[in-house]
């Protein structure tokens, strides 16, 4: 894999990375899709994936992104499980240091996603696992029947809440205003649930801990006036961080640092591609993702033939 020239190397094996494989080599390009884990990206860490067409019950993310990995290898992409360590993007040869070895390629997708954004609070690093989740569908079983807390306001917080709303005793819904930003379709089930309590104008500002954590310090945006939450668990789902540091040097990046790509998904530099989360874009879903892979394809395809 190291000595080749590739057509196309896409960084991250996420839904977008594996629909941009699945459209490049079905036209005749030779493929690479390094993935640093599994396949399937944050797709894979959901259970229950309820909006993607074609599905009438829910599907599960990793075993839908195990078969979008094998339908691209059918028609001849190839894995390469590694990191990619730093990429010189620059100039019709792309190069890229893996952990597994130097790679060649005349065109770059990248597909590396987004990481759940922290509260950026002191001691929350360590609290990773022992009381501070960011993936209710990941971690959610292990506070079954406890008392839990969703900081955030948006989409991934409505879910989180109305997840551990099935498996928690209580869940208390954390948000600095006094209406949700998450989309309507989110609000009936979260108000008919009863075991769900929300805390309006309040900010975790601290945490409460005797091994694990224990409680939450909140401070409410309008008074400054603090209290303590007693909770087993705190799930944070307030936005995400693009994974764009091994190309902040190299391409344009928007003020939130997400790649700046417009819907033919090229970016500042020629013969490179950013799809997926890691894209600006008004909407990252699954199926936004997946259609980011497909359009990338066409415009990879004008730029390897000469036309871009």
């Amino acid at each position: 894999m190291t000595e080749k020239l590739w057509d196309v190397v896409i960084v991250g094996g996420g839904p977008a990375g594996y629909s941009a494989a699945l459209y490049a080599v079905r036209a005749g390009y030779s493929t690479l899709v390094v993935e640093m884990l599994s396949p399937g990206g944050q797709m894979a860490t959901t259970n229950a994936i309820e909006n993607y067409p074609g599905f009438v019950e829910s599907v599960d993310g990793f075993e839908l992104a195990m078969t979008m990995q094998q339908q691209a290898e059918k028609f001849g992409s190839e894995t390469l499980y590694a990191q990619v360590t730093a990429v010189q993007l620059a100039g019709p040869e792309k190069h890229l240091t893996t952990t597994e070895g130097e790679l060649r390629a005349k065109a770059v997708i990248f597909a590396t996603g987004a990481d759940p954004r922290p509260l950026g609070l002191a001691g929350e690093d360590g609290l990773r696992g022992r009381g501070v989740a960011y993936c209710a569908t990941c971690d959610g079983g292990f506070y079954r029947g406890k008392t839990v807390a969703v900081a955030g306001g948006g989409n991934s917080a409505a879910e989180d809440a109305l997840t551990l709303s099935k498996l928690c005793e209580k869940v208390y819904l954390i948000h600095r205003r006094d209406t949700l930003s998450a989309t309507r379709s989110y609000l009936k089930p979260l108000e008919k649930a009863e075991n769900i309590e929300f805390l309006w104008n309040k900010q975790v500002t601290g945490f409460e801990v005797d091994g694990t954590l224990t409680g939450l310090t909140l401070t409410d945006t309008q008074t400054g006036e603090e209290s303590h939450l007693p909770v087993n668990g705190l799930f944070v789902a307030i936005g995400r961080q693009p994974n764009t540091w091994l190309v902040k040097d190299q391409l344009e990046l928007d003020r939130q640092g997400y790649i700046v790509a417009d819907e033919s998904c090229r970016t500042s530099q020629p013969g490179v591609f950013a799809i997926g989360d890691v894209r600006t874009k008004p909407l990252r879903q699954v199926v936004t993702a997946v259609a980011d892979g497909a359009t990338a394809s066409k415009y990879l395809e004008e730029y390897l033939n000469g036309l871009d």
